[in-house]
């Protein structure tokens, strides 16, 4: 039996022989595990740009829906501001129609040669003519007196009412006039 030992025992260290490195083959391993970190190396930098690439194609397809849905949101708001302006348009020549016809509280709009009662009833004023360049004349409860813009007239048609006309503005058709009375002050 001890025969058959040393057989198995020559055979393993041949066989270990083999697997430790001689000078003979130390080259040929240092140069396999130069191209197997070579190829490593080549195959993470190919599979790092593979997954990039996919990447890539998946921020390319946001960036063009999010451009695509930009430019949809600005012809809605390009469409939106035009029609608020429109809207806005109209609503001033409504304002416009509705001053024309019913002033705010106190003012009024007096054509020339046209008189009209203000006041609650206590002042009738009439526009004398047309207007001048820097002036108009009223005539209020009977008495004429030359008015600029802006001029503020105190008119007392009894003892226990004040009265004040203001011109506003006025032009060649028409004069805008704010008049309000109240009771006057006890001194």
């Amino acid at each position: 039996m001890s025969d058959q030992t040393n057989m198995s025992r020559s055979a393993s260290t041949a066989h270990r022989r083999r697997l430790l490195p001689t000078d003979d083959n130390r080259f040929v391993i240092g140069a396999a595990c130069v191209i197997a970190i070579v190829c490593v190396l080549v195959g993470g930098h190919l599979y790092g740009r593979y997954l990039s690439a996919r990447d890539l194609g998946g921020r390319d397809n946001a960036i063009a829906q999010l451009r695509a849905e930009d430019q949809r949101t600005k012809r809605q708001l390009d469409a939106k501001s035009a029609e608020v302006t429109e809207l806005q348009t109209r609503l001033d020549k409504v304002q416009a129609t509705l001053n024309a016809i019913m002033p705010s509280q106190n003012t009024f709009n007096i054509q020339p040669n046209q008189a009209i009662v203000v006041g609650n009833g206590r002042l009738t004023v009439g526009l004398v003519g047309a207007p001048s360049n820097e002036s108009v004349t009223l005539d209020i409860n009977g008495k004429e007196q030359p008015v600029e813009a802006g001029q503020i007239v105190e008119v007392a048609p009894d003892p226990s009412t004040e009265c004040q006309v203001q011109v506003q503005s006025f032009d060649m058709f028409k004069a805008v006039l704010v008049a309000s009375c109240r009771p006057a002050r006890q001194q």
